[in-house]
């Protein structure tokens, strides 16, 4: 039997009026190392299977700052009716308000197939770090199939719009050199700070795998891929300390 659940966090500067999970997706609030909130993602169950339909959304109110992770990472797995799982992300952040959002890796189990969507709107003053992994396939395993899009937009106008399939179900070429060329973890890291439109960055490479690329707007996207989760995320760490300079 397939699920249906929606997880809600509302943070304001007084705190989290709204911390509602749902179904597999438990909130908890933990401790900030930093300043603002921080709201804890925990599985309760194995989610998401072939045929669920979770969501998470949460809005940072306006001078708020929250910071989202999970406990552990999440793994797509085959349902027993043969259709996709979908995950919706939405995120809001408003006026002087800041959100990190950081959860663990994702990963495609063989003969999964999972549809993920984030969607985030931001204020002209918002500030964002968002942080995606996705790992095909666990240790010694063929991959599912994963699709991804992200959409981001700014003050109404968009900033960002990608979308990337790979595993079995994805076009031809899509672990080819031109794509992934045979690495088996693929990341990035979306940094939207208004400071950019005054002090852009320059596009580079970081590495051999990865590369910074500033956006038409007042953000930095950092797009990896490696040959695992741990290689992956210590790009994508060193890049974003490099950002926070």
């Amino acid at each position: 039997m397939s699920v249906r659940a929606t997880a809600r966090i509302v943070a304001t500067p007084a705190g989290l009026p709204v911390l509602a999970g749902e179904g597999p997706i438990a909130l908890r609030r933990t401790r900030s190392t930093g300043a603002g909130l921080r709201v804890t993602v925990v599985g309760a169950m194995s989610a998401p299977l072939g045929g669920d339909r979770l969501a998470i959304q949460a809005a940072v109110t306006e001078g708020a700052r929250l910071t989202v992770d999970s406990a552990a990472a999440t793994i797509a797995l085959p349902g027993r009716t043969g259709e996709p799982a979908h995950y919706d992300v939405t995120l809001t952040v408003g006026e002087g308000a800041a959100l990190q959002w950081m959860p663990e890796q994702l990963i495609a189990a063989r003969g999964s197939e999972l549809r993920m969507r984030t969607r985030v709107e931001l204020a002209s003053t918002a500030r964002l770090v968002l942080r995606e992994e996705q790992i095909l396939g666990r240790h010694g395993e063929e991959p599912g199939t994963l699709a991804t899009r992200l959409s981001v937009r700014r003050a109404g106008r968009l900033l960002l719009d990608s979308e990337q399939v790979c595993g079995p179900g994805a076009p031809a070429g899509w672990d080819g050199p031109a794509v992934l060329a045979g690495h088996r973890a693929v990341g990035q890291l979306l940094v939207v700070d208004p400071q950019y439109a005054q002090k852009p960055v320059p596009a580079r490479l970081l590495g051999t795998s990865a590369v910074l690329t500033p956006l038409a707007g007042p953000g930095v996207l950092v797009t990896a891929v490696a040959a695992d989760a741990r290689a992956l995320r210590a790009l994508l760490d060193e890049a974003l300390g490099e950002l926070h300079r």
